[in-house]
């Protein structure tokens, strides 16, 4: 599934999680590095740029917190990102920079490149957002499977065993979720493709796409 490799779905320039994608061939085997890779990377960020707050939080001193979001460990929140009213951060979060987080968003086990925008209640874990997706209001990743089995990615007859059970989406560089949309276990949505509001999106998207429902997939003209 070349459509499913990190080189094809992101510009790793884009992201301070760079060193860590690049270890890996598809985008959810960072996954479960997110939590060693952050503490390790906090250690070296410029202390003319960064503070840590907290032992493993690290915030860039341009970002803009609100005094009523909610921050755990470990977390990296980039220069000129915006965390709003009552963001819940839970851990083991990249917010690249000039991202924002907004009002009662969850965030879990992932990584926003730079320009990420998920602002209005949404659900984001397991999950790894390219250079300016965007995620509509009420939108959400769907992280784990309702049988509780691992998850598979699966495009057409092709399916790859990613031996993890917490998978929410990958999703390229300047994707656009629609509102109310839910990406279930294992989605991957490529990069420059658009998702219809009120969808329940499932497999891989190809990039360049428009989404209507899982029977109408349009290529962008």
């Amino acid at each position: 599934m070349e459509e499913c490799k990190v080189k094809n779905l992101y510009n790793l320039e884009e992201t301070i999680a760079k060193d860590l994608l690049e270890t890996v061939t598809y985008p959810w085997e960072a996954l479960p590095k997110i939590v060693d890779f952050i503490i390790e990377l906090g250690k070296s960020l410029d202390k003319e740029k960064y503070e840590e707050v907290e032992e493993n939080i690290w915030i860039a001193k341009t970002a803009k917190v609100a005094p009523t979001a909610y921050i755990a460990a470990p977390c990296i929140i980039c220069e000129n990102a915006e965390i709003r009213h009552c963001a819940f951060i839970r851990g083991k979060a990249i917010v690249g920079e000039g991202a924002v987080v907004g009002n009662s968003t969850e965030l879990k086990n992932v990584i926003l490149f730079n320009k990420v925008q998920v602002p209005h209640y949404n659900y984001v874990g397991d999950s790894i957002l390219g250079y300016k997706a965007h995620m509509g209001a009420g939108s959400i990743t769907s992280n784990v499977k309702s049988d509780k089995k691992l998850v598979v990615v699966k495009n057409g007859k092709e399916q790859i065993e990613t031996g993890i059970k917490k998978f929410g989406a990958m999703l390229g560089d300047e994707v656009e979720i629609g509102c109310g949309t839910v990406l279930n276990p294992g989605s991957v949505v490529g990069k420059n493709s658009n998702i219809y509001p009120l969808s329940s999106v499932r497999g891989v998207v190809p990039e360049k796409s428009i989404y209507k429902n899982k029977n109408e997939i349009i290529e962008k003209r």
